[in-house]
């Protein structure tokens, strides 16, 4: 696969807690530089990334990070500030406990409202599928889709496990053409990032793809 088609689906990635924005600058220099499809950054950083990089790569921020439980208002604050100091993408985590109790129309009313506040904006809904049956992903999935989300997507990175072929093919195969698909945790060579393609993912929130393709020097 060409790797600039590679780059190109790449969310390059800085979400450690001990960022600094020396870190954050230089990963953003990277995303121009490699033309990333953006650079998905704590929200603390949103607002002088964006002044940084202007209109010359997207940024893309979190929502409820890691742990998805905080509550509705607060996840809409946090989107609407995001939105406010340039925010381009939102990736937001659902309430993952609410998709094991079978409270679908809370996860769909919270994405919804999230949704609203982005407006234009790109808007990403984290499943973290390590936690979930194939059945809640399905189900998260349709929740999604019908609150108007652009993708859904694997994985923080934080928990217990990221992506899989499997739950990327069963999340291509119940959106369909209705949004897109972002996989995310653990994605770490070319090869990985070709599978993940090949399974139907537009995506990849990784930090490792730009970081081998400066150390080979393929580009």
């Amino acid at each position: 696969m060409d790797i600039e088609r590679i780059l190109a689906a790449c969310d390059h990635t800085l979400l450690k807690p001990e960022a600094t924005w020396e870190e954050i600058k230089a990963i953003c220099d990277d995303g121009m530089k490699y033309h990333t499809a953006s650079v998905c950054i704590p929200p603390a950083f949103v607002g002088l990334a964006k002044e940084y990089v202007g209109d010359a790569l997207k940024i893309c921020t979190v929502i409820g990070f890691p742990n998805g439980y905080s509550t509705t208002a607060v996840k809409v604050f946090e989107a609407g500030d995001a939105v406010d100091m340039g925010a381009d993408e939102i990736d937001m985590v659902v309430n993952v406990g609410w998709i094991k109790e079978g409270k679908f129309d809370e996860v769909k009313n919270e994405i919804g409202f999230i949704k609203d506040v982005c407006g234009r904006r790109i808007l990403k809904v984290i499943l973290e599928v390590c936690l979930l049956t194939d059945e809640e992903i399905e189900k998260a999935c349709e929740c999604a889709v019908s609150a108007g989300a652009d993708f859904v997507k694997t994985s923080t990175g934080f928990s217990k496990g990221g992506a899989t072929l499997h739950a990327v093919e069963l999340m291509k195969k119940t959106v369909g053409n209705r949004c897109k698909v972002k996989a995310a945790g653990g994605i770490s060579s070319l090869e990985d990032a070709e599978a993940f393609l090949a399974a139907g993912a537009s995506r990849l929130g990784t930090s490792r793809i730009v970081k081998i393709v400066k150390e080979k020097e393929i580009l």
